[in-house]
C-alpha cells in the first residue's frame, strides 16, 4: 500500500472527511538534498474539510492531523502539509 493511501485510510477512519485530497508534491522537493529524487512519497500536503475541527483553533487540528499521522512520519515522510478545516469554513482551494 502506498504512503498515500495509508494516509487516506487513517484519516478517513478517524476524521470521517466531508473532502479529503492527498496531494503527493515530492517531485517539487528534487535534488534538495542528495537523496531526494522527486520520486517515492517524501512530501505530502492534506487537504480535509471534517466535522471534527468543529470548535478546534487550527493549533489543534494540525496537532491531531499529526498524531493520526505520525506512524507515517516516523517512518520517513519527510514533510507534511496540512490544510484543515470544518465544514462551512472557507479554504484557499
Amino acid at each position: 500500500m502506498s504512503v498515500r493511501a495509508r494516509i487516506e485510510a487513517v484519516l478517513t477512519q478517524n476524521l470521517a472527511p466531508q473532502r479529503l485530497e492527498v496531494i503527493d508534491e515530492s517531485h517539487h522537493h528534487a535534488g534538495h538534498q542528495p537523496d531526494m529524487t522527486g520520486t517515492g512519497e517524501t512530501h505530502m500536503r492534506v487537504r480535509v474539510i471534517s466535522d471534527r475541527f468543529t470548535g478546534m483553533t487550527r493549533l489543534a487540528r494540525h496537532r491531531l492531523v499529526n498524531e493520526l499521522l505520525k506512524p507515517e512520519l516516523d517512518a520517513g515522510l519527510h514533510a507534511l502539509a496540512v490544510e484543515p478545516a470544518a465544514p462551512g469554513e472557507a479554504t484557499r482551494w
